[in-house]
């Protein structure tokens, strides 16, 4: 039996405006057609899936369900990787961020905040009224312009800022907290929760809110050259939810971790297709395994190399051959022998 389970894609990066890319349905059938078996809704677009409407309509979820299920697709979990950016953001990055709000709140910072806050809340309800119980997100950044502490930091800076963050996001918490279900940051540059240890500031300022969770996504950690198998080990009980994406980090004498301004496809640390990078999908997946991880392995197509076609089509079977199904019994079962306590004691020389 699989503790985790797979294949499934994220469809944020194959959205588009032809078919079959601008229809739930018909990309949950391009996904099952592809050896998918779950689907990671992104919530951005109503024309793909509705938010306002799936809070507030368990009959429109039903039917989305029903209509995935007869193509023979689950949905694993909804995104609201571009509201919850918005939850927190710098004014540096105000303008930037715009794209990722409606056009009537654009230039409006502070009602842009309340929107995000509330499509939050409605992707609780939305998620529990689909049966699921994890939710993918980012944190926003309040700090991110800080990351490389010159000039010097103002003591206390790092606290409060944090202590807001959290004020914003405790009554979303909450709010998934009454919908049974797990929020998953992405922990991701450019955000707040980059790292473990921003990862532990939150959780503290959050008083470590059991819904405050991570989504794993490995090729982050490559770029920031963070050990992602030592993740595993110490936040294995928070990460509910895993990003199946490759990623290399080739440094020179001319750029390294930062890039140097320059395009993807020339920067040291790069996204590529599954099998195309540094990632230890092996171990990643061993690990997961041993410390009962039974969520989904989500592929999340990035790459500045590979066509996206290509990637999907390639990333079903490589997340299948790496489905690890979990022993039932140990290898030395025919090797045992019985026991009791009295034969315990007499083994341990205490008879």
């Amino acid at each position: 039996m699989n503790s985790i389970q797979g294949p499934a894609i994220f469809l944020a990066q194959f959205m588009g405006d032809t078919a079959p890319f601008n229809n739930l349905i018909t990309m949950a059938k391009w996904a099952a057609d592809l050896g998918y078996k779950g689907i990671q809704v992104p919530t951005n677009d109503p024309a793909l899936f509705d938010l306002e409407k799936a809070a507030t309509s368990q009959a429109y979820c039903d039917d989305i369900k029903a209509q995935c299920a007869a193509v023979g697709i689950s949905i694993t979990e909804l995104s609201t990787h571009l509201q919850g950016q918005l939850v927190a953001v710098h004014p540096a990055y105000d303008e930037l961020f715009d794209n990722f709000a409606p056009a009537h709140l654009r230039g409006k910072p502070k009602e842009r905040t309340e929107w995000a806050i509330a499509q939050l809340k409605l992707a609780a309800k939305a998620s529990q009224n689909l049966g699921l119980k994890a939710h993918a997100t980012f944190s926003g950044a309040l700090l991110w312009h800080l990351v490389y502490p010159w000039p010097q930091r103002p003591a206390g800076l790092v606290e409060q800022g944090f202590a807001e963050l959290a004020a914003r996001w405790l009554p979303i918490l909450d709010a998934f907290d009454v919908a049974g279900v797990d929020v998953c940051y992405e922990i991701h540059p450019g955000e707040d929760l980059h790292d473990g240890a921003s990862f532990e500031r939150f959780l503290k300022a959050t008083n470590h809110h059991p819904r405050a969770n991570i989504l794993f996504d490995p090729s982050h950690f490559v770029l920031q050259q963070l050990d992602y198998l030592a993740f595993i080990d110490r936040y294995h009980d928070r990460i509910k939810m895993f990003h199946v994406k490759d990623a290399e980090f080739r440094p020179d004498g001319r750029a390294g971790v930062y890039g140097g301004y320059q395009d993807w496809v020339d920067r040291p640390g790069r996204f590529r297709s599954l099998g195309d990078g540094q990632v230890d999908f092996k171990s990643i997946f061993s690990k997961l395994t041993q410390y009962g991880y039974r969520g989904w392995a989500v592929l999340e197509w990035e790459c500045c190399l590979k066509d996206s076609a290509q990637g999907a089509k390639e990333g079903a079977p490589f997340i299948a051959a790496h489905l690890i199904n979990r022993a039932t019994r140990a290898f030395d079962d025919f090797a045992g022998g019985s026991s009791d306590t009295a034969r315990n004691r007499r083994i341990l020389g205490l008879e």
